[in-house]
This record gives C-alpha cells, structure tokens and sequence, in this order.
C-alpha cells in the first residue's frame, strides 16, 4: 500500500512539472533579488533622498523615514511580490483575481511604459557627459567655449579661490540689481551644450544629432539586456547591479579624504529635532519612501512573477527594502562630502551649492567634480555609476511592459526577439520629443504628471482589493501555501488599514499642495498644462474604464454583476495546473483549509502540495 502511495505522489511531481505553464524562472539563485535591489535603487535615491533628509532635520530625518518605511514601503513590496509570484502572471493579467480592477494592471502597465520614455532620456544625457568626459580639461570647468556667453562664471579656480569667491558675490550682487541672470560653466554647459535650450516648449526644433545618438545607444542597450528576458537581463544585474556599490564605496572613500568634507556630511547628518514637532518632514519621509520602493509601477509583480512557486519573496523584500534604505543614507555620504569640498573651495555656504533632481548629477556634481585632481577620471567613474543605476530601473519598467503583453499575446513571445525591439524602437521615436531644443521642456512636463497621482490610486484600490475584497485571510493562506509558514499578523493590519490611510494622506496632501509644472523661471502655456494633465489621467481613468467593460460581460442585476465581476475567476491560482486544482479543492472546503495568524507561526496540516489551515471555514477562506 505504501508503494502505491509513493509511486502517486512521484506521478504526481512528475505531471506537475509537465503541467507548468511555459514560463521562464530565473536560472540563477541571485538573479531575482539582484534584479530588485538594482529597480528599487533609482535615480531619485540617489538625487533626492540626501536633499530631503538634510532640509528636514538631518540624522533625525532617518526616524520618520525608517517609520515609514515599516508602515508604508515594505508592506507594499512584500504585498506585490507575494502577489506576482503566487499567480505567475504581470500586472494586467494577474487580476483574474479580481476582474474588475483589471484597471489597475493596465495603469501600471500605462505609467511604466510612459516612464520608460523620459528615463531613457536621462541616461541618455549621463551617456553625453560620460563621452565628453574624456578629456584633459573637462568641457564645463571653464568659459572659453564656443558655447558660453559674456555672463557665465567660474566659481572654482585652480588658484584664485579667494579671489573667485569675492568675484561670485559681485556677481551675484550684480544679478539681484539689475536683473540679469548670471550662470556658472556647467549650468552653461547644461543648457546650451547638452540641451540647446529654446525660450519654451512652443518652439521645438529638431532633435539634436548627439543627443539622438546617445538615446540610440540606451535603448540599444536595453535591448540587448531584455531580448530574451529574464534570462538575459538576469545575468546582467550581476554587473549592472553591484558594480554601483563599488563605486559608491570609491566615492565615499574620496570623498572623506577632501578638504571640506566633514563640513558637508556634518551640514547633512547633524540632527536638528526641533524640525520632527513640525508636519512638513514626516510628509516629506513619507512621500520620499512611496516614491523610492517603486510600488504600483508593476515591476514588483512582474519580476516575482518569474519566481519558483516556493521561492522565499517574504525574505527578499525584506532585503531590498532594508538595501534601498541603507543605499540612499550611503548616498548622501558622497553627495555631501563632495559639496562640503566644493563649498571650501569656493568659500561659498553649503546651503548656496546643494539642489536636488537633476541638477545635482548634471550642474552641480560635475562642476564640483571639475575642480578636483584627475577630474576626468572622477567624472568618468561618476557618470558609469550613474548610468547602471538609471539602466537597473529601466530593466524592472521595461519588462514590465514586455511581459503584460506576452501574457495577453501568448503567441507573440515566439518572436519576442523582435517584438522587444520594436517596443524599443517606438519608445525611441517617441522620446525624440524630449531631445529637441524645447525638449527639457516635455521632459519635465511628462516628469511632473505622468506617475504623480497616478501611482498613489493605482497603489491604493490595490491595497484595498486584494486586503478586503479578496480578502487578507485567503492572502494569507495563499503565502503560506507558498512559503510553508505564515507571515507576521502585522502585515495584514498594514494592508488593510495603516498603508491605505498613509497612501491617502499622501494623496490629500498632494492634491492640496499641487503647483503647475514649471522649469526654473519658465510658467507653461495652459494647453501644455493640460497636456500634462492628460497624461496623469491617461493611467487612472482606465480604472473605472475597464471596470465597466468587466460589468458588462456579466448578467443580473448590477449588484450581482458587482459582486461576480470581484470574484476570481475560475483559472486563478497557481500556474501549475496540478496545484491548481489541488488549491481549488482545499478552498472548496473538501478539505479544511486554515489560518492560525495570532501568533505568527502558524499551525500547519500539509499533505505535501497545499497546506491545511486551521480554524477557518471555507466561506473565510474563500
């Protein structure tokens, strides 16, 4: 009788691996987390986080930001992975869970792919730095150039600093009388030599040639690293993403060797409690750590969707949120030191040098960089570091993209080879708008509405209908289906309640804050306003869209389309089919399914494929 036992179970393994969808895994043991370490540490850790930590109290600022990142980010991570790798299906896809917020997958979807737009933009430009890098004197040190006009200045001298110093105040004495608008080498370098600015976005012209070159070779480069998936893109991370916290290590290590850098790391860590009593930072942690971990742009769920079905995600997001954190804190050591030496040499004020966005990695970083020993080889090693960590994320957006529309398009992943490179080839055409002379101007219009709003509805009707309407207990039964274990009761208390009501606060107070996009002095037209407008709708209007295109497929009354609409539909579940069914089988309470949350541990009944919950009727389940 045993035999038989075991040889069904064998049978049984046997048939569950041949009856696996013909989805790829990730081939090796680091490939996923890489992945996701490398999404989550984007531009905006490293452009953004020092500046908001040292407007905002310093040291003190890493007390509301670490809160939030308990309440708010790690929950969201843990929630969209959990999510991803159980069904084995991206963003659009995966809401067999709930059919009527198929919405929701389609605005991820939407966001990622006008966000890969403008982000390959930027890299674009650290490709154009990285070229002119190589050179005995950098192109932005100085004024003799074609470019410059009869009102740049230098604030860095190899030999005059005191004098340049008492040469910046004039200046500057000089643009607060009479009005005119004195800029330094690298600002000039900035607008007239990289973007070639026109007086708005009404006045276009073509797309630079060098500019076009360097968009050609990012998203030549995403292609090569994405045209064949997960299996190419995962290797790569081995590089593209540890090779980042190399030259982090470098550039804290020079940093704290330059004169003036203590001074800096003092002005960006020194705690100023007071600041806490005031609202202004704990908005600002919290809108920092929604942005930073990247949720509801769909890349969570798309890569976790490649996992084995056992695959400890729990453990991995809880990694990466920890990283993403250390990796922004370790940020704002280079950043500072280098603007605390960069100050020293200009007998300047911190305060007068240090921006955030991208300012910072395109004004200020290089023109303090300029003044130092070896600068070209400084600006090399800086704008390689810049460019892995802007390709990481596009890697996370981009497959997003790729994989919802195999997903839909099964047939489509025969020849995904060159469907990936057409894909490139549009977003390319596309961002040729933002290469113009009037390009800048796009850029930031599609910067400041694409994902503003959108991504804290998208983030928040997530939370809600996975947490209560499929309900957190038969979350919970499907994570520990997956882990083996169930997770800490705490995280459901997050879904439900403290994440939902953060995300709206957030929300509120943006909506209530919110100013019109501007660039520096420039106010844009009302029809570029609109524009911009649009294109944050664009993501969010699909929701009740495609909402009522789910209605419509039922019949009955519209509370019995409302409730059938919400259900999961008949295929959902695991990828594998024997599992499925197996699923399918303890929710339908053949056998008793359970949950034991109270204390973390779980008490668990498993025969080998699905686990048995305790203390939980089919209906709660369900």
């Amino acid at each position: 009788m045993s035999a038989a036992v075991d040889l069904v179970r064998r049978l049984s393994t046997t048939l569950s691996q041949f009856s696996q969808k013909k989805r790829e895994n990730w081939t090796g043991r680091f490939d996923f987390l890489l992945s996701c370490i490398g999404y989550a540490v984007g531009l905006g850790t490293i452009w953004r986080f020092p500046y908001v930590c040292y407007r905002n109290g310093g040291g003190a600022f890493l007390i509301p930001y670490v809160i939030y990142m308990i309440l708010l980010g790690m929950p969201l991570v843990i929630l969209e992975m959990g999510f991803g790798q159980f069904a084995s299906l991206s963003p659009i896809s995966i809401w067999k869970i709930s059919p009527l917020f198929k919405g929701v997958g389609v605005g991820m979807v939407v966001i990622s792919a006008l966000t890969c737009i403008y982000y390959n933009v930027i890299i674009a430009w650290t490709l154009f730095y990285f070229s002119q890098s190589f050179r005995w004197e950098l192109p932005w040190k100085s004024c003799n150039n074609p470019w410059n006009t009869p009102l740049c200045f230098t604030r860095v001298a190899d030999n005059a600093s005191d004098l340049n110093a008492t040469l910046t105040k004039r200046l500057l004495i000089a643009s607060s009388t009479n009005g005119t608008k004195w800029k330094t080498a690298s600002e000039e370098f900035w607008s007239h030599r990289v973007l070639k600015m026109s007086a708005g976005i009404d006045q276009p012209g073509s797309p630079d040639w060098e500019l076009l070159i360097c968009l050609v070779v990012a998203w030549l480069f995403i292609f090569l690293c994405l045209s064949k998936g997960i299996k190419s893109s995962g290797k790569v991370v081995y590089v593209t993403a540890t090779l980042p916290y190399v030259l982090l290590l470098i550039f804290i290590i020079k940093g704290l060797t330059m004169d003036g850098a203590i001074d800096g790391i003092k002005f960006y860590l020194l705690p100023k409690w007071s600041k806490l009593m005031s609202f202004q930072p704990w908005l600002e942690a919290a809108q920092q750590m929604f942005y930073s971990m990247g949720a509801a742009w769909g890349a969570w769920i798309t890569m976790a969707s490649y996992n084995k079905f056992n695959n400890n995600f729990y453990r991995d997001a809880v990694i990466v949120s920890l990283v993403d954190t250390l990796t922004a804190f370790l940020s704002g050591f280079v950043i500072f030191s280098t603007l605390g030496y960069m100050a020293k040499q200009t007998k300047l004020d911190i305060s007068e040098v240090v921006v955030d966005g991208p300012g910072l990695v395109f004004i200020v970083m290089p023109e303090a960089i300029s003044s130092m020993p070896l600068s070209p080889f400084w600006a090399v090693l800086f704008f390689i570091f810049i460019f892995f960590v802007g390709v990481d994320s596009q890697f996370g957006m981009f497959e997003t993209v790729l994989s919802s529309i195999f997903d839909i398009y099964p047939a489509l992943t025969r020849k995904k080879y060159i469907f990936t490179g057409v894909l490139c080839f549009l977003e390319l055409i596309v961002g040729l708008a933002c290469i113009t002379k009037g390009g800048i101007y796009v850029f930031q219009i599609m910067d400041w509405y694409c994902s503003t709003f959108s991504l804290m509805v998208l983030s928040l009707i997530e939370c809600l209908a996975i947490s209560w309407i499929y309900g957190s207990t038969r979350f919970y039964h499907d994570m520990h289906m997956m882990l083996g274990r169930t997770p800490s009761k705490w995280w459901a208390i997050c879904w439900k309640a403290i994440t939902p009501t953060l995300i709206t606060f957030i929300f509120i107070t943006n909506i209530v804050t919110h100013t019109p996009a501007s660039y520096g002095d420039y106010t844009y037209p009302t029809w570029a306003i609109i524009m911009g407008l649009c294109l944050a709708l664009s993501s969010i209007l699909v929701i009740p869209l495609m909402a009522i295109i789910e209605l419509f497929k039922h019949k009955g009354s519209f509370v019995q389309r409302l409730k059938n609409a919400t259900k999961p539909t008949h295929d959902w579940g695991p990828a594998d089919r024997i599992r499925n069914e197996s699923y399918k089988r303890k929710l339908s309470g053949k056998v008793a399914a359970v949950i034991e949350v109270s204390n973390g541990d779980g008490d668990v009944e498993s025969d080998g494929a699905v686990p048995v919950l305790k203390n939980l009727s089919p209906k709660d389940a369900l």
